[in-house]
C-alpha cells in the first residue's frame, strides 16, 4: 500500500507541476513508469490495464467538457490536439485508478462514503492544481459545482468496476 500511495503523489506532483511548468511530458513519463510499476506488481495486469484505460477514456471525456465550455483551461501542450485536456490531466485519471484496489479498496463497499470523498477531493485536487498553476478555473463556481457532482458519482463507478475484478 505504501508503494501505491508514494507512486500516486509522485506522479500527481510530476503531472501538475509539469503542466504548470510547461514541461507536460516530463510529467507524463514520471506517471507512466509508476502506472507501469503499478501493473507489473498487479495479481491481474490485464484487468487493471482494462481499468486504468478505463478511467483515462472516463476522464478524457469528462475534462472535456468543462474545457469545451471554458469553465477550466489548460496550457498548450505541443504535439497534442488543445481541443482535449492536456495529457498529464488525461494520465492523472489512470493514476487515479491504480488506487481504487490498494489505497482506496477500504472505500469499495461505502457507497455513500465514497460519493461524499469524490464530492470534497475531486474539486479540491483540481483546485490544488489551479494554485500550482497548472490549470485555470475561470468559471470557479460552474466549475466547482461540476466537479463536485462528476466525482460525486465518479468515484463510486470505479470503484465498483474496481470491485468487479474480485468475482
Amino acid at each position: 500500500m505504501l508503494f501505491n500511495l508514494v507512486g500516486f503523489q509522485i506522479g500527481w506532483f510530476s503531472c501538475v507541476l509539469g503542466g504548470a511548468n510547461q514541461l507536460p511530458w516530463i510529467g507524463v513519463l514520471i506517471a507512466s513508469v509508476v502506472l507501469l510499476a503499478h501493473v507489473a506488481r498487479s495479481d491481474d495486469p490485464v484487468f487493471e490495464c482494462k481499468l486504468l484505460f478505463t478511467a483515462l477514456i472516463i476522464g478524457l471525456i469528462f475534462d472535456g467538457i468543462p474545457q469545451s465550455l471554458g469553465w477550466i483551461t489548460f496550457g498548450h501542450v505541443n504535439f497534442w490536439p488543445d481541443i482535449l485536456p492536456p495529457p498529464w490531466m488525461v494520465v492523472l485519471w489512470a493514476l487515479f485508478a491504480s488506487t481504487l484496489n490498494i489505497s482506496l479498496a477500504w472505500l469499495q463497499n461505502k457507497k455513500f462514503l465514497a460519493i461524499l470523498i469524490g464530492a470534497i477531493s475531486g474539486p479540491l485536487s483540481y483546485w490544488s492544481g489551479a494554485r500550482l498553476g497548472a490549470l485555470s478555473l475561470t468559471h470557479t463556481t460552474a466549475a466547482l459545482i461540476y466537479l463536485a457532482i462528476g466525482w460525486g458519482l465518479i468515484v463510486p463507478v470505479l470503484l465498483k468496476i474496481a470491485a468487479s475484478k474480485q468475482k
